[in-house]
C-alpha cells in the first residue's frame, strides 16, 4: 500500500526551503513520487512505515514534522466528497489539514475564524486525522489557518482540496506509468 508523506511549512516564504524533486530522486528505492513544491508525496513501495520516515528524515536537510497516510485513506476521503459536488464559490478556496499525529482532541463544527465579522477560516469537519474546511482569498486567513494546530492540540498541515484530488488520480494509475516528479 502506498504512502502519502505531508511534510509541514516547508518552502513557504524562504522558511525551510529545499528542493522536493531531488528529495525524491535521493529516496528512489521507495519509489518516492513528488507532488508540487510544498512537500507533498507518493511513496509506491515504503516497506516499512518507521524505516522509510527514518530514511526521509535523513535525507533533510533541516527538521520537519510529517504527517503519513495511507493510500486508502485519502482514496476514501476524496470518494467521500466531503464538499460535496459542487464547484467552490469564487474566491474560497476548499483545503484539507493532515494531523501530524492522532489527537484527542474532537470539537464540534464548524469552527469559524474570526469569531465576530465576516469568517475568513471555516472549519467544517473532521475525520480521523483530517480536518476540511474552507478559506477566503485573504491575506489574513493564513493566520487563521494557523490555529488549527490549537483547535486539534497537535501539528497539522494543510493542503489545497486539488491537491488531494490530484495525489488521488495519481493513486489511481499504474506505478508503472509514474515516475519522478509531477507539477
Amino acid at each position: 500500500m502506498a504512502l502519502i508523506v505531508f511534510l509541514r511549512g516547508v518552502n513557504v516564504g524562504g522558511h525551510k526551503t529545499f528542493r522536493p524533486a531531488v528529495l525524491a530522486e535521493r529516496l528512489r528505492e521507495f519509489g518516492v513520487i513528488n507532488v508540487g513544491a510544498a512537500g507533498t508525496f507518493i511513496v509506491r513501495k515504503p516497506g516499512s512505515r518507521t524505516k522509510f520516515r527514518a530514511a526521509l528524515l535523513r535525507r533533510l536537510p533541516f527538521d520537519a514534522d510529517v504527517a503519513l497516510c495511507d493510500a486508502r485513506e485519502l482514496i476514501e476521503l476524496e470518494s467521500d466528497s466531503p464538499f460535496g459536488l459542487e464547484p467552490s464559490p469564487p474566491g474560497i478556496v476548499r483545503f484539507v489539514s493532515v494531523l501530524t499525529k492522532a489527537s484527542r482532541a474532537r470539537p464540534s463544527t464548524p469552527i469559524v475564524f474570526p469569531d465576530s465579522g465576516e469568517w475568513l477560516v471555516q472549519i467544517v469537519g473532521a475525520r480521523d486525522r483530517f480536518v476540511f474546511g474552507m478559506y477566503r482569498r485573504h491575506m489574513r486567513a493564513i493566520g487563521y489557518l494557523g490555529r488549527i494546530d490549537k483547535v486539534f492540540g497537535v501539528p497539522v498541515t494543510t493542503r489545497n482540496w486539488n491537491t488531494i484530488a490530484s495525489i488521488v488520480r495519481m493513486l489511481r494509475v499504474p506505478s508503472t506509468t509514474r515516475t519522478g516528479a509531477h507539477p
